[in-house]
Parts: C-alpha cells; structure tokens; sequence
C-alpha cells in the first residue's frame, strides 16, 4: 500500500457527487469519519441537505432519455472501461475501505476490491442480455413479444460494513439496465461510494448517470426515497429501518427492494467433517468482523459432534490476530465505530445471566484499546428464545446450541424472522439436500459458508426482505416489463367487437 492517497485533498471540494462534480452538502451539518482502528478523523464533511437531494435526482432525470437510449452495446462498453478503471485504482479503493471502515487490508484488497471489479464486468456482459420473451400468435390473430424498459431515477440507501460493494449492487444492475441513479452511503463510510461514482466519470459515463448525496437518513434518506421523480427504491439495512423505509415507498407506489437483517443458522449435522466444520464456522461468523448479514451467527450442532465442536471453535477463535487493518498479518480489524462496539458488547454482557461465554466477551487493553476492537465471541448454553439467538448481533460473536433429530435441527434453523441465508454440513447428499430444501433462506450453502458469486442472485425470505441483487435475476428489479401485442388480421370489425356492440351475423 504504498501510494496512499490524502483523503482529505480528493475529498476537499465535498462529500456530494451531483451531476459529475463533487461539492459541498448544504445542510448546515458536518459529519466525521473516523478511523475506527484509532479514533483518529479522516474527513469531516457537510451533509447533504433536501435541496442537494433534489439536485441529484434532477441530474438523474436530465441524464435518464440519454442513457437509456443508448445502445446495451454502448452501456456495455461503459461498463467495461469501468472495470478496467476499478481495476487501475485497486489499490486507492483497498486503502480507503479499509481506513473507514477498519477491514484488515487482505480482506478488502482480495475480497471487496476485486468483487466489486467482477460485478462491473460481470453486469457489462448482462448488459447486452436484457431478453424478454420470444414473439409469438398466442392468441393466433395477434403476434406478441415482450419488451424489457428501464423505469427511470432509482433512488437507493446503502449501508456501512461494505461500502464499496453495497455501491456496486446498487448502481450496476440499475444503470446497465439503462437506468439512472441517486445513491445515499451511509454517512460513517462514504468515501469509496464518491470514489466509485468518480471512477464512472474517468470511463466515460455521462454526468448525472451515478449521483452521490451523503447524508443523514431522516433527512437526505426519507426524502430521496419519498421524491416524485424517483421511481424505484432499493435499500439494505436492518429490517427496523427497511419497514419505515417501505412506508414511505408505498404511499407513493414506488416499486421497493429491500435487503434486509440475517440471523444466519450454521447447522451441522453428526457425520460432518468437524474440522472443515469448524474452520467454516470461525471464518463465516469472524468475516468483516461479523458485521455480515450473512455471517454464520447460530450454530446448532448434533449433539454427537457438539462438545467437540465448542472446543474447537473457541481454539481456533483464540488463535485470531487482532490488530492494525493495515498489517498484513492481521486477521480481524476492529468493529466500524466504537458504538458498534458497545452495542456487540452490551450482547455478550446480558448473555451471561443466561449463557456461557467460552471464549472472548472483551474489550482489548494495550495497543488496541483507542480503537473500537472486541475479542471474538463463542457463547454456548443459551436458550433458542433468547436474546442471543433471535437478535441481529452484528459482530465478531457465534451461538452454539445443540440439536438431536434432523427435524429439530432444520426446526430450529427457521426458527427466527429471518432468512437471508444458511449452511449444511453433512457428507450426506441427502441430508444435506433435505436442508437446502427446506432451510427458508434466499442462499443455503453446503459444507462452506459465505462465498458469493456476480452470476447467482443474492436476497432473503421473511423479514430478511425481497428482490435480488447480482446476477441476472437483479433486472427483475430494475426493468419494467412491457407487453406490445400487434394486430395480424387487418379486419375493421373484428368478431370479439360483437361482445361490445351490434350481433353476429
């Protein structure tokens, strides 16, 4: 990481990227981000206020006839001199993330980065594949085919513990499907949503395609959700947020996305590979220090495998390298802010009345105690109502509960508001079968947990939300679907007019 850009030179005109120039937010309101790892300032920067909001979704309207003209080829090429610039800029991108937000280096420059590089080139090629159905006389004296439409300005919300990415689900499917944008980050991590709207500009995209307006969400966020002009709503985050976030979509029938909370069940069954079964289970509960909605947060384990499980888990837990996000060996950064911090910890301090903590429940001392670190968390003996287990945590903590049936265990794996995602682990193809079937989550993985892929879709059941990000299916999203029916008879007074007026003959 040696050509550190100085975020506060990129960034000294603003934290708003409104019709292809970056500028000051008018609110009156500053806000800072902060280097978690440290406390340290990066940036302190004005808030976007309504009026900004209003600027950006008119660049968006300005820009829409332009870019949804164009040809899926030429938004296609756009999208692949993007990737190439994303690509070029790797390095700054990796930087960034992991500054504001504390992600160890090796996560964001071999996970973040390079996944948000494939989505771009990914959605370059679906670009070209906006199909709809084949033409055809369904009702033998017409011929029918479907056209695929963008719908217009897409106002969408995403949030802080994947920036970078969260930008890239929001902005490519929407605008290679010939749509424009408003995107709001979350105001703790704005800096690689500017940067990316940036890098658009530096491949090609025409101004007022991709807007920024970083600000705050009772604010900037209800009224670009809420603005006449925008026709779509996609928003991730906690599910509180996304119900209000649905209010005011609805009232001005907007069409909604949402990607919601997780609460993610690990379910391993008793001819599992225990040691592949624990290292999953570390990795999927510790990536981005837990704050995942997909991490694995419940483990129900059969009770055969149990005991053993725990132990190994919490040694291979203790054996996690805390520390700088900048060093190489670092294995887990700290939590994104020190409120994230204390709410993860405020968790595992109620979870004592009612639970074991076998490993971690602490604040760090010594080098790490100005940033916003919390020891990885193993916790076992907790009740399945309880606060542990039904709860979004949203930190570097794993629940281990044991089970004895396999209907007790997919039982128990339901048994929460959501679904956004779950593994099996079993050596059992139809076990593990049985589990993807009957796990009510949007992705069920089998003996691994976590990896994600631009060409399979990615969304939840129940309170998890509705609607896909990545992959093909996202268009479902961001398209309207048109029916154009063509007459084939050329006959004025056609025999169904006789249902309306005059008789047969």
């Amino acid at each position: 990481m040696g050509n550190r850009f100085q975020v506060k030179d990129r960034f000294a005109d603003g934290a708003q990227y409104i019709d292809g120039q970056l500028r000051s937010g008018t609110s009156g309101q500053s806000h800072t981000v902060v280097d978690p790892a440290t406390g340290d300032e990066v940036l302190t920067y004005e808030l976007a206020s309504t009026t900004d909001v209003d600027e950006a979704v008119a660049a968006a309207k300005r820009a829409f006839p332009g870019w949804s003209g164009a040809t899926p080829g030429e938004r296609s090429d756009a999208l692949h001199r993007l990737a190439a610039v994303l690509a070029e800029q790797a390095e700054d991108f990796a930087y960034a993330e992991s500054l504001q937000c504390g992600k160890p280096i090796k996560l964001s420059t071999e996970f973040d980065v390079p996944g948000t590089i494939d989505n771009t080139a990914f959605f370059a090629g679906a670009a070209r594949h906006l199909q709809g159905q084949a033409a055809a006389e369904y009702s033998g004296d017409h011929t029918s085919y479907v056209r695929r439409e963008a719908i217009g300005v897409v106002g969408s919300i995403a949030p802080w513990n994947y920036p970078l990415q969260m930008a890239a689900w929001k902005i490519l499917p929407a605008i290679a499907a010939g749509n424009t944008i408003v995107l709001k980050p979350a105001e703790l991590t704005p800096l690689t949503s500017l940067m990316f709207a940036q890098a658009a500009k530096d491949a090609g995209l025409p101004d007022g395609v991709i807007n920024i307006v970083t600000g705050a969400g009772r604010e900037a966020g209800e009224h670009l959700v809420g603005h006449p002009d925008v026709v779509m709503t996609s928003f991730t985050g906690s599910t509180a947020v996304g119900k209000r976030v649905a209010e005011i979509a609805t009232a001005t029938v907007k069409r909604l996305h949402l990607e919601l909370g997780g609460k993610a069940p690990f379910l391993v069954f008793d001819d599992a590979d225990l040691e592949a079964a624990a290292h999953g289970a570390v990795a999927a509960s510790l990536i981005n220090t837990g704050q995942d909605c997909t991490a694995a947060t419940r483990a129900y384990v059969q009770r055969p495998l149990h005991d053993a499980f725990v132990a190994r888990v919490a040694e291979l837990m203790e054996s996690v390298r805390l520390g700088d996000p900048f060093a190489p060996t670092t294995d887990l950064g700290p939590l994104v802010s020190h409120a994230q911090r204390d709410r993860v910890a405020g968790f595992v301090e109620r979870a004592r009345a009612y639970a074991t903590v076998v490993t971690g429940g602490e604040i760090p001392a010594g080098d790490l105690a100005d940033g916003a670190y919390y020891r990885p968390t193993l916790i076992a003996g907790a009740a399945q109502d309880s606060e542990v287990v039904q709860s979004e945590i949203f930190g570097p903590v794993l629940v281990v509960l044991p089970f004895d049936g396999d209907d007790e265990g997919i039982a128990l794996a339901n048994d929460t508001p959501y679904g956004l995602a779950a593994s099996a682990w079993s050596r059992d193809l139809y076990r593990a079968n049985r589990a993807t079937r009957e796990i009510k989550a949007g992705c069920v993985w089998v003996n691994d947990h976590i990896p994600i892929i631009s060409e399979m879709p990615h969304g939840g059941y129940k309170a998890s939300g509705f609607g896909k990000d990545m992959s093909a299916y996202s268009f479902e999203e961001y398209t309207q679907v048109k029916h154009v029916m063509y007459d084939n008879t050329a006959v004025a007074e056609k025999d169904w007019h006789r249902t309306i007026f005059g008789d047969r003959p």
